[in-house]
């Protein structure tokens, strides 16, 4: 089994990735998350409301505060942007480690509504005043970041790590498979936290877990991406990124303010590497020059 089969087969599997993502950005999919979403809200305002009324037995546990509805919803619409990301993976690493950015953002105004399941119908302040500092903590944090995910986003040059095409396909091919791995763990957690929730009632922090896979995902690709160019600002660049992963995974887990500050911290030091890298590859800096080493040299 030569190198030359082995590469034809990676580049066979790889087509499954195109044939998803193709299927995943399309508008037909697009409209089909969004009319999920609608559905599932409004599905469960109805059988919340069910419950108010006790039409529908104690045995089941259900939730009888509507705000478990949006909850629920927002965990849904984390589920697809975090799948989306998976696809985003073989695209570029800034825009991956951008997605990653987008999720934290969505995270936090998702902790803003579960505070709101804390609250009675209808709102009062009195139960309300408790949560109000969390609530406007994470939802300010979301607020910046999302303006900072513009800024990261705009000051991406996307160079190709390499100009030999060959290499940059199979560089491309190597990301898809990376992402198809990522694609299978993510359906594999899914499966074991809902048959985890059947069984015992209780899941565990789905979010918290798949990022810290992202962690040796990224960690993985850096190496990868050695094969193709070892360049100083590059290495440092990608490995920058993997550690800014962790500073978000470290968000997850933090309390509030503090999660909102690990995580401001973390898209702020990816911006600072890309600015720093765009301006160092502007110069032919002798640090980048490949040297060999002269054997008579001690």
């Amino acid at each position: 089994m030569n190198n030359a089969f082995i590469r034809d087969k990676f580049f066979q599997i790889a087509k499954i990735y195109d044939w998803l993502f193709e299927h995943w950005e399309c508008q037909r999919s697009q409209h089909w998350q969004a009319n999920l979403l609608v559905l599932v809200f409004l599905g469960s305002l109805l059988v919340i409301e069910f419950a108010r009324l006790g039409l529908v037995s104690e045995s089941f546990h259900l939730p009888t505060n509507h705000f478990y509805a949006v909850k629920l919803s927002f965990d849904l619409l984390l589920l697809l942007e975090v799948l989306g990301l998976v696809f985003n993976l073989a695209t570029s690493v800034a825009n991956s480690m951008g997605k990653q950015f987008e999720i934290l953002s969505l995270i936090l105004l998702r902790s803003s509504f579960k505070e709101f399941v804390h609250f009675e119908e209808p709102i009062d302040w009195s139960h309300a005043s408790g949560s109000v500092q969390n609530i406007l903590s994470d939802a300010f944090g979301a607020l910046v970041i999302f303006a900072l995910v513009s800024v990261f986003y705009a000051l991406q040059k996307h160079r190709r790590i390499t100009e030999n095409a060959d290499e940059l396909a199979s560089f491309i091919v190597a990301k898809k498979l990376l992402a198809l791995l990522l694609l299978a763990v993510f359906v594999g957690i899914g499966i074991h936290d809902l048959t985890t929730w059947l069984t015992t009632g209780k899941g565990y922090p789905f979010f918290e877990v798949f990022y810290t896979i992202l962690i040796f995902s990224d960690i993985l690709l850096v190496l990868i991406s050695l094969r193709y160019n070892s360049t100083y600002s590059i290495v440092f660049r990608n490995s920058g990124f993997a550690v800014a992963t962790v500073i978000i995974r470290l968000a997850l887990t933090a309390p509030p303010i503090w999660n909102v500050g690990i995580g401001i911290f973390a898209v702020a030091l990816s911006i600072g590497l890309t600015y720093i890298y765009n301006n160092f590859a502007l110069f032919p800096p002798h640090s980048e020059i490949t040297h060999t080493i002269d054997e008579k040299t001690t």
